[in-house]
């Protein structure tokens, strides 16, 4: 079986990330494990956790997961495409290659442009790093 992991950060890219997925799918022969992966970066450094405690902010990156997740959800629930969807807080590529490490995933898709702070870019900087972090192929959707 194959394992992907899919990063998705909530943005436009994602739904077309999500779109060529559920095409792709239909190719595979043998079953596939869908992993969706939302990477929430961290709020303020260390400082933040003296005005905010750790269950507000816990509650805080899940909430804004599942709100970048919910898309990606509704589509592939739709298209009857099983997955299992997973929150991380950290920076995101790193957080994209710790996960395929941990998991034993075969492959990433994701999309090379999203909700990052720096846009028009012809590969985004998450895309960069992730392709610099991990030794799986990665396919990048623009």
């Amino acid at each position: 079986m194959t394992k992907l992991l899919v990063a998705v950060d909530g943005s436009d890219n994602s739904a077309r990330v999500i779109d060529f997925l559920i095409r792709e799918s239909a190719l595979y022969k043998a079953p596939i494990e869908l992993h969706l992966l939302n990477a929430q970066m961290t709020l303020g450094g260390v400082n933040v956790k003296m005005f905010i405690n750790s269950d507000s902010l816990k509650k805080y990156y899940k909430e804004e997961g599942e709100k970048a997740l919910a898309s990606a959800r509704r589509q592939l629930d739709a298209a009857k495409v099983p997955y299992t969807p997973h929150i991380s807080v950290g920076e995101p590529a790193e957080v994209i290659a710790a996960f395929v490490k941990s998991q034993g995933c075969d492959r990433i898709v994701m999309g090379c442009r999203g909700l990052g702070a720096v846009s028009g870019l012809v590969l985004g900087s998450v895309a960069t790093k992730v392709l610099h972090l991990t030794q799986v192929p990665v396919t990048l959707i623009p």
